[in-house]
């Protein structure tokens, strides 16, 4: 089966600005998150996934997901224990060198 004319969309990235202003759009209430997303050419599920996102930073919802705070730690602490082992890594090795070495 075709993809019935439509083409997949590529895939976009968005300031945090024009992220905020679209969620205060929705929260406003003015407009549906649908409508929202058509208005401004996105994917519905996008502007949910933002007004979902705000929420959890404000501290209006809580559904166990993480705030953006939190994933920013988060990152910054898996990239510091992908470093750490690395550091492990290279440190076997050299006392595996420096022990071959001295017999």
């Amino acid at each position: 089966m075709e993809s019935m004319g439509k083409r997949p969309r590529r895939r976009r990235s968005f300031t945090p600005e024009f992220k905020a202003e679209i969620v205060e759009l929705c929260q406003r209430g003015d407009r549906s998150v649908g409508q929202v997303a058509r208005d401004f050419d996105l994917t519905e599920t996008a502007v949910r996934d933002w007004v979902k996102q705000a929420e959890r930073d404000s501290g209006a919802r809580q559904d166990g997901g993480l705030t953006t705070v939190e994933h920013q730690e988060l990152a910054q602490l898996r990239r510091e224990n992908r470093r750490l082992r690395e550091d492990v890594e290279i440190l076997k090795r050299a006392t595996a060198f420096f022990v071959k070495e001295t017999r």
